[in-house]
């Protein structure tokens, strides 16, 4: 099982390196947020310069989870190879570990232009212990909006993919207080910010880098999410595996 999980996230990683420009994409936005207003705002202070770069490592990591995620789902379904695939007798678990698995590289590689601009423009400070456990963070506050991706994948088409995961995404992130501190936003997003998933997977983030103490509220939403988000994944497989096959 191990090599076909190997094999499936070699092959897709390679597809996605020869249409790069998710990854552009996924890095541009949170390096460009993080030179417009982590830099010139809050860059000169060690402690905020270090939390608002977890936010955009986040932000990033969301953008290859979830936009990245959906609509290479979606256009895979498209092509004649993917029902070859799924009469496979391996069956799907291969190929889901290699899209998760490959969408996590290109997490890691879409933070790697906030962590330059981080070490160099800004006052950000953390150790090396702290930045493995921030990473280590983002990869488990990635995994709701991974699954949200592969439901959005599997239940619309490719061109619906790109703009409902857009639609999604920032109004995700903004709630979160992933663009702007939620004590500057209005009172009804500080209300609903511990219920959306961003919070919870930022204030993971923060306990990892910065030793805060998260949120009881946001935590229980945080995993409330990942198994709504799963059921609604496996739900979207299936009625599309039905629909192929009925």
């Amino acid at each position: 099982m191990s090599n076909l999980i190997l094999t499936h996230t070699r092959y897709q990683f390679l597809e996605q390196l020869r249409v790069p420009i998710a990854l552009v994409a996924s890095a541009f936005f949170p390096a460009a947020a993080m030179l417009a207003f982590v830099v010139p705002f809050t860059g000169t202070d060690p402690a905020s310069a270090t939390s608002a770069t977890a936010g955009m490592m986040l932000f990033g990591a969301m953008s290859a989870a979830l936009i990245g995620l959906s609509s290479s789902v979606a256009q895979d379904r498209e092509q004649p190879w993917d029902p070859y695939l799924r009469t496979l007798p391996a069956g799907p678990l291969p190929r889901f570990a290699g899209r998760i698995l490959t969408t996590m590289a290109s997490m890691l590689l879409s933070v790697v232009p906030v962590l330059l601009i981080s070490a160099f423009l800004t006052a950000a400070a953390i150790s090396p212990l702290r930045l493995a456990m921030g990473i280590c963070a983002l990869l488990v506050g990635s995994v709701p909006f991974m699954l949200m991706g592969l439901f959005i994948g599997y239940a619309v088409s490719s061109k619906a993919a790109i703009a409902v995961s857009q639609v999604a995404y920032f109004p995700i992130a903004a709630l979160g207080g992933l663009l702007m501190p939620l004590e500057v936003m209005p009172g009804f997003v500080q209300s609903l910010a511990p219920f959306v998933p961003s919070r919870g997977a930022i204030e993971l983030m923060w306990a990892a880098v910065a030793g805060r103490t998260p949120s009881p509220i946001s935590l229980v939403a945080f995993a409330v999410w990942i198994i709504l988000a799963a059921a609604a994944a496996t739900w979207a497989y299936r009625r599309d595996e039905g629909r192929r096959f009925s």
